[in-house]
């Protein structure tokens, strides 16, 4: 495919509609998972305009910052700490509403208002999630959740059903 993307306007159900077999067909033949998590991560930045929207991949007990779009990130991320942190233990999707008040917030920008984040499952273990950061409060919904978790399942060599 092409590497142009056609950015949908309409319903969050129609933009996650077109995008999602463009994510499929930019992955498509490509075995390298760095090339594959970047044009991801560029798919959802180019279409949402979201702050920020990267991967962390579970490396050596942590989660180490992964290819993304946005402003610098934390590098590395506790089992447990931060929404990231905690959407790994609990190996489940997180949204959040307003980052101000989820306990323990990582604030790797200021500007950051809400979350989403989904868990990346490889033979049951979680082994990276996929990160949305948004400016605004509320952002992210279950209709969000559903679709993203759609995305990270298409990624090649990644099964999200834990």
């Amino acid at each position: 495919m092409s590497e142009d993307l056609q950015i949908a306007r309409g319903s969050k159900e129609e933009q996650y509609g077109s995008l999602l077999p463009q994510i499929i067909a930019l992955m498509e033949g490509e075995p390298d998972g760095t090339a594959n998590l970047a044009n991801v991560a560029a798919a959802l930045k180019e279409q949402f305009g979201w702050l920020w929207v990267g991967f962390y991949l579970v490396r050596e007990g942590e989660l180490v910052v992964g290819p993304f779009q946005g402003p610098v990130a934390c590098t590395r991320i506790r089992r447990g700490r931060g929404v990231c942190g905690t959407a790994w233990a609990e190996a489940r999707t997180l949204i959040v509403e307003d980052v101000e008040l989820f306990p323990g917030h990582i604030a790797c920008s200021s500007l950051s208002r809400s979350e989403i984040v989904v868990p990346i499952f490889l033979g049951g273990e979680v082994v990276g999630v996929l990160d949305a950061d948004s400016a605004e409060i509320s952002a992210f919904d279950e209709e969000d959740a559903r679709w993203l978790e759609e995305v990270v399942k298409a990624i090649p060599g990644v099964n999200n059903n834990n």
